[in-house]
This record gives C-alpha cells, sequence and structure tokens, in this order.
C-alpha cells in the first residue's frame, strides 16, 4: 500500500527509453468508484502538465512511476484535488479534512482515506468536487 502523499514528485520515467519526463504532480481520484484514474504529471522541461490515465502506467513504486506511453487521452477528466479537502456527510455534516489516502499501487484502488476525524473507508465515497470529498454517513 502506498499513501497519495508519497506520490507527489516522483519522477516519471519512460519504460522504453529511460528517459524522466517530468515529476508527479498529483493523482486524480475518482471517489464515485475508489479509484485513482490519472497521474499528473508536471514536465521537466517544459513545465507543461500532461494527464496520464492508470492504464498507461506499468509500474509505480516508492522511488519512480515507470509509464509505457506519455500520449496523453484527448479528454481527461476535471482534477480535484482529494489531499487537503473538506469532508462532508451527504446530508451536509462536517467530517473533518482530508490528510491523506491509502491506495494500491499496483491497481489505483483507493483503500481507505485518512481525515483529521479518523479513517473513512474507500465504500463510504460518493463523490469529490471543487468543495468536498462526500461520504456516506456511516
Amino acid at each position: 500500500m502506498m499513501l497519495l502523499s508519497q506520490a507527489r514528485g516522483l519522477p516519471v520515467v519512460t519504460l522504453a527509453e529511460a528517459d524522466e519526463i517530468g515529476a508527479v504532480r498529483a493523482l486524480t481520484v475518482d471517489a464515485a468508484s475508489g479509484v485513482v484514474t490519472h497521474v499528473r504529471v508536471r514536465g521537466r522541461r517544459s513545465r507543461r502538465e500532461t494527464a496520464l490515465p492508470w492504464g498507461a502506467l506499468h509500474a509505480l513504486g516508492p522511488d519512480a512511476v515507470l509509464v509505457r506511453s506519455t500520449t496523453a487521452p484527448d479528454a481527461s477528466p476535471p482534477h480535484h484535488d482529494l489531499l487537503g479537502r473538506r469532508v462532508l456527510t451527504e446530508a451536509g455534516d462536517e467530517r473533518g479534512t482530508v490528510q491523506d489516502a491509502v491506495f494500491d499501487p499496483g491497481t489505483g484502488r483507493i483503500e481507505v482515506v485518512r481525515t483529521t476525524l479518523g479513517d473513512v473507508p474507500a465504500d463510504r465515497l460518493l463523490g469529490l468536487g471543487d468543495y468536498a470529498l462526500v461520504v456516506r454517513a456511516g
């Protein structure tokens, strides 16, 4: 298992050429399905940001991210940073702030979201937007 915060800043390297193309800026999470869908990469030379789909990854480890392809899709989903986001229940009750999230680096599946008021299992995640992470009251 790995924390989202541990992935930030990791070098992103192409599998075939071993060329460092940039560093992980953030991971895009689809809260409704509980998975990481894209890796946001800030370019090494251009500082341009690219959103690579999770399927383009070969491996994500503690030292680097290896990618099969650097071709970004035509359209990537909007990115809302999970870290630091308010947590609300579907009824609007405050449940703290996201400190981090534990995910499986092999599949991208979120296991648990760590908040200032305790852990929230991934099966309680409903959605993530500009304002908050919405969870099922438990």
